[in-house]
């Protein structure tokens, strides 16, 4: 076994592990930790595809950023325990759409693969230089650039909007 898939693997074993640890962790701050240490090994991965901006920008953005932001409202919320009962039937909607996504996911690949679309090398070489990354997320994407960002946007004022309600002050 090479350094590089035995690398791979360890990594794999580990993000798998704090995903699980994430989603069972009855603490929030315990389950944001677990969550950086995912979006860790995520950067990681990037590396190992020789996409270090993509790495960079994932450490950066994901497990600074975002991962304090959470914890951020985690605190401003109080909320450091989450109620031990678990309602198992609160989660049959969201596991029905999951599974859908899984086989539409399948799908897609499979029909991408099999119709000969697969990325080439040259595509993710050029995206690992920003420049031309850039170039293509302002030209080729930038509808859903824009979509993403005025997402975003709606659910930071969503966010304020609830903590306000919530805090007794007006909307």
């Amino acid at each position: 076994m090479s350094g590089e898939i035995f690398l791979f693997l360890t990594l794999a074993l580990i993000a798998v592990l704090t995903a699980l640890g994430m989603l069972f962790s009855k603490n929030t701050v315990y389950a944001a930790l677990n969550l950086v240490i995912n979006f860790i090994t995520v950067a990681i991965f990037y590396l190992l595809l020789d996409a270090p901006f993509i790495s960079l920008a994932q450490v950066t953005v994901y497990a600074g950023a975002i991962m304090v932001l959470f914890l951020f409202v985690i605190m401003l919320l109080g909320i450091q325990q989450i109620s031990a009962e678990l309602n198992w039937r609160s989660l049959i909607l969201p596991g029905v759409l999951a599974a859908i996504l899984l086989v539409e996911g399948l799908y897609l690949m499979l029909a991408r693969t099999g119709a000969g679309l697969a990325f080439s090398v040259t595509t993710t070489a050029a995206l690992a230089n920003p420049s031309e990354m850039s170039k293509q997320l302002f030209s080729d994407y930038l509808l859903p650039f824009e979509a993403t960002s005025i997402l975003l946007l709606v659910a930071m004022v969503g966010a304020i909007v609830l903590t306000k309600k919530e805090k007794g002050g007006d909307a």
